[in-house]
Order: C-alpha cells, then sequence, then structure tokens
C-alpha cells in the first residue's frame, strides 16, 4: 500500500483528495501547514507528496525546496497543487524538483491518474541506473546517446535525442516549443520555435511506428504518450 502526504489549508481539499485516494487503496495521511508537512516527512517518509503552494506560514515552494535539497528525502515525488495557473509558478515549481503540476479545481479521475502516473515513474527511475529512461517500447540511454527501440539501436542527433530525453522524462507533461528552446540551449540561443517543428518531424520519421508517441498538443507544444 502507498503511502501519500496530502498538504492543504484547505480542508474541503484535503477531504476530497483523502476520499478518493482511499477508495483506490492508498494511504493517505492529510496536514494543514508547511511545517506539519515537513515534520510528517521526517517522522513518516510518504512514497509521494501532494503539495499545495499556497499554504500559510512555510509555503508549498519553500517546503519543495527543503525536501529536494534533503538527500533523505529529495527523491520522494511532488505533485503541485494550486489555484494559480501562471507558467512561471509552474516552471518554477519544476525546477526546484516537482514531479508535476495540477491547478484547482481538478478533476479526481486526473488527479488519480497523474499521481499513477509519477509512481510507476519513480519505480522506473529506481530500477534503471542515472541517465537511462525505460518507457513503452524504448530504451533511452543518455551515457551511450543511443535510443532503443524493441533492443534494437538507434542513432539520433545530438537535438533529437536531446528533445525525446527531455519529453520521455515526464511523460503526458506537454511543454511548449519555447520552454524546449530553453531546456536544450538556454533563453539566448538564436533559434526559432519552428526549428522544433522540423526537429520533431524528423526525430518520428526515424523512430518509425514509435515515433506516434510523440503527441502534438495544438496550440501548446509537444508531449511523451503516457
Amino acid at each position: 500500500m502507498k503511502h501519500i502526504l496530502a498538504i492543504d489549508d484547505e480542508t474541503d481539499i484535503l477531504q476530497l483528495i483523502s476520499y478518493h485516494l482511499k477508495k483506490e487503496g492508498y494511504s493517505v495521511t492529510c496536514v494543514e501547514s508547511g511545517e506539519a508537512a515537513l515534520q510528517q516527512t521526517a517522522e513518516n517518509p510518504p512514497d509521494l507528496i501532494l503539495l499545495d503552494l499556497m499554504l500559510p506560514g512555510v509555503d508549498g515552494m519553500e517546503v519543495c525546496r527543503t525536501l529536494k535539497s534533503d538527500p533523505q528525502t529529495k527523491n520522494i515525488p511532488i505533485i503541485m497543487l494550486t489555484a494559480r495557473d501562471e507558467e512561471f509558478d509552474m516552471v518554477m515549481g519544476l525546477e526546484m524538483g516537482a514531479d508535476d503540476y495540477m491547478t484547482k479545481p481538478f478533476s479526481p479521475r486526473v488527479l488519480l491518474a497523474r499521481v499513477k502516473a509519477v509512481l510507476r515513474r519513480s519505480r522506473q527511475d529506481k530500477a534503471e541506473p542515472p541517465g537511462r529512461i525505460r518507457i513503452h517500447n524504448l530504451l533511452i540511454d543518455r551515457g551511450k546517446h543511443l535510443l532503443f527501440i524493441d533492443d534494437i539501436p538507434l542513432k539520433l542527433t545530438w537535438t533529437e535525442f536531446e528533445i525525446l530525453y527531455l519529453l520521455a522524462g515526464r511523460p503526458g507533461w506537454v511543454y511548449s516549443r519555447y520552454q524546449i528552446v530553453n531546456a536544450l540551449r538556454g533563453e539566448d540561443y538564436p533559434v526559432t520555435e519552428r526549428a522544433i517543428d522540423v526537429q520533431i518531424v524528423g526525430l518520428r520519421k526515424k523512430m518509425g511506428a514509435a515515433g506516434n508517441l510523440i503527441e502534438t498538443v495544438r496550440g501548446v507544444g509537444y508531449r511523451m504518450k503516457e
């Protein structure tokens, strides 16, 4: 039974989260402050944390920063929950080490799907050596800079490989073209977002049927199929 720690200062939100997670067989602990979250995590480390950003006292960003900087807790996956949907907050949370991000109000079904996906990725990360991602019929080996499809190696260009590695590292997460450019080269790299579309086309072509795993989200960007 996986243990989930839910942190939110709204009692009705905690009750909703707890009810649906327990129905799915999870063990759930609920706390209403950042201080209580840090204490609970130290005393009984959970398998996953649902963390609201807007907390009294120690806010969610600080809780995430503290947990991810501690060797004892840095590998606990965190899904951030917040009423704010600005891209800045999303990026800040991810840069601090959060594994996923959901805005309120959210569907309980979507929350359950995200929890399962993050826990599954966490298990895969523990099973694979650092720098390797296994998803669907793909094995992406950063050390060898190779993609294996059904155990058959496939050489990619540096940019193609880095795009695939980025998307596969967070399945289901939508990256805008701008975010992909920044992740690969930094904010000052002189390339248009259109160039990302060209790279994706080439990558899909090389991957053959597996290229369908890279999904286009119209008007937003790209994601790896969960």
